[in-house]
């Protein structure tokens, strides 16, 4: 048996009554560029998030560059965010000047909220919390730590978009509560597009028309750019692909939950062996945009159990297998810092299979597969 990693081929076969016909009507439109698609799709996506202003962007990486482009943070300052996450996190900081301060995670993978405040500085500007593989970051934690010093918050959900939190009593969409939300429409998200694609939210009406401008080379009318800008859009088409897989979105992510059930279930009996994600499943503050295990020991374990698998028509994933503060380019000024789990975890974490159109019997093969090898390669 061959089990994918993702199979985006099988979820568009299931959808293609509804795909094609919006993909044919922008290709018989001639409007690739800012169609009607686009705007159609930012209502329908505030509504969803329940906030009041959606720009579009053409990936994650830019949705955070114009989130901190349009807080016009003073070059130099510094910004808060996690150890373990993928670069464009703290590239995007980077590229505009600022500091990345790398903050250690917890053994759920997320930042370690206990360990901001004693990061902040007097040159601190923000914090950018990532809820990595789909699960919440302890939000209310980071808001009010966030609201002590006068901190903007940018909550990245690249990869947990429709996972929920509880704030100050009330549950909300990760992405809705802070000064500004982003996301990544990369095709293997929870919600992804055929391309490219990103976004930036908020509720702050100078902030959302800042945004706007900012996108579109700083300018909120063609040819009178106020503000150094960027180019950065959706195009129609994966606009219209979208509009379509955002009505599915929630079925998306409840799938994921079960599917992530029945991983917890059948490998329960190997804790000595791994640590499994868990959460509380009434909450919805995990939508497993990855199932990711711990494995014990070394990255040379690690490794062997991912090479026999794929000998075994398994395909896993490895994210990420050097952290934030260990990379090349951020080595040199981070070489006095030492995070023990996000440096533990670089070399236990091992992805495996997750995609809606996973079927049990997959699962159940990934499953026994990985008791056979981790009892082979730990004894």
């Amino acid at each position: 048996m061959n089990v994918k990693m993702v199979d985006l081929g099988a979820l568009h076969a299931r959808l293609a009554s509804e795909l094609d016909p919006a993909i044919m009507s922008v290709v018989k439109s001639g409007a690739y560029i800012k169609g009607a698609d686009v705007s159609a799709f930012e209502e329908e996506l505030a509504k969803y998030l329940g906030v009041k202003h959606v720009i579009s962007c053409g990936n994650g990486t830019d949705a955070l560059q114009l989130a901190l482009m349009a807080l016009e943070i003073p070059r130099g300052a510094q910004i808060i965010t996690t150890a373990q996450s993928f670069i464009a996190t703290a590239e995007a900081a980077a590229l505009l000047g600022y500091e990345p301060i790398f903050v250690d995670v917890k053994d759920d993978y997320n930042i370690d909220e206990k360990q901001i405040e004693a990061a902040i500085t007097e040159k601190t500007a923000a914090i950018i919390p990532v809820h990595l593989f789909g699960k919440s970051c302890e939000l209310s934690a980071i808001y009010k730590v966030a609201r002590k010093f006068s901190l903007y918050v940018i909550e990245d959900t690249a990869q947990a978009l429709g996972a929920k939190y509880e704030i100050e009593g009330e549950q909300k969409k990760v992405g809705t509560a802070g000064t500004i939300g982003c996301t990544s429409f990369f095709p293997t998200k929870n919600l992804g597009c055929m391309g490219d694609g990103g976004a930036v939210w908020t509720n702050d009406d100078n902030l959302g028309r800042r945004l706007r401008m900012l996108a579109s080379h700083g300018a909120e009318k063609k040819y009178h750019n106020t503000a150094i800008g960027i180019n950065s859009r959706l195009d129609t088409i994966q606009a219209a692909i979208l509009r379509v897989k955002l009505r599915y979105l929630d079925e998306f992510n409840v799938r994921r939950q079960k599917i992530a059930t029945i991983y917890n279930s059948l490998l329960s009996d190997l804790k000595d062996y791994m640590t499994l994600p868990q959460y509380d499943e009434k909450s919805n503050s995990h939508v497993y945009h990855q199932y990711t295990i711990a494995l014990k020991g070394d990255s040379q374990q690690r490794d062997a159990v991912q090479k026999l698998l794929k000998e075994r028509g398994i395909a896993t994933m490895v994210y990420f297998p050097v952290a934030l503060h260990r990379l090349p380019v951020f080595a040199e000024a981070n070489k006095d810092k030492h995070l023990p789990n996000a440096e533990r975890l670089m070399d236990n974490v091992l992805s495996l299979p997750m995609h809606t159109e996973l079927s049990e019997s997959e699962i159940r093969y990934v499953c026994q597969q990985l008791r056979e090898v981790t009892r082979e390669i730990y004894g």
